[in-house]
């Protein structure tokens, strides 16, 4: 039986921190759940505009965001746990990006994709939404306009530090529901 090798330049998955003895590891549920969480995302894109053609771009072959455990877009808020929302918001569809984001099921994470997303852009009118954190909590901001692929894919990464990172508990704590009755959400 030939051995198994691995090639220098593939990143193995690092295991969580915990006891290891001849024939067993013991760690945290916290560990596990966030290696778990971490490398299955189901992303919901949320583009309006130019900065969904550069998401576009960072799922095609060249830059694979598949490969760091998003593999699967979906387009169903109930089955997905990032939302990305990429491009110009007006206020008409406030509403709607905050009932989307209300159908989420818990735990879910938001990025804010784009110059316009993030802070309204170059549109400082009436009709443009100043930043999709008026309507909905932001995880991760990627600035831009529209922004590179790299950076989609750093703010990904920086979602997937979040996710390993957060307790289980984090989302029952007082802190958290203060934030979300702050957006009016119960």
């Amino acid at each position: 039986m030939r051995p198994v090798t691995h090639h220098e330049a593939v990143k193995l998955v690092e295991m969580p921190n915990g006891h290891i003895g001849e024939g067993f590891f013991a760690t945290t549920l916290d560990n596990v759940v966030g290696l778990a969480r971490k490398n299955s995302i189901w992303p919901l894109p949320f583009a309006t505009s130019c900065c969904g053609i550069e998401f576009m771009a960072t799922m095609a072959s060249h830059y694979d965001l598949a490969r760091f455990g998003s593999e699967r877009i979906g387009f169903s808020p109930r089955q997905c746990d990032l939302l990305m929302v990429m491009g110009t918001i007006s206020k008409k569809m406030a509403p709607v990006l905050r009932q989307v984001y209300l159908q989420m099921a818990e735990p879910r994470w938001v990025i804010s994709v784009g110059a316009c997303a993030c802070s309204g852009g170059i549109f400082d009118t009436y009709s443009v939404l100043q930043g999709i954190d008026q309507v909905i909590p932001v995880d991760v901001y990627v600035p831009g306009c529209p922004p590179r692929p790299e950076a989609i894919i750093d703010g990904f990464m920086q979602i997937q530090n979040l996710v390993s990172n957060e307790s289980l508990r984090r989302r029952t704590s007082d802190k958290y529901q203060e934030l979300m009755s702050s957006y009016g959400i119960q």
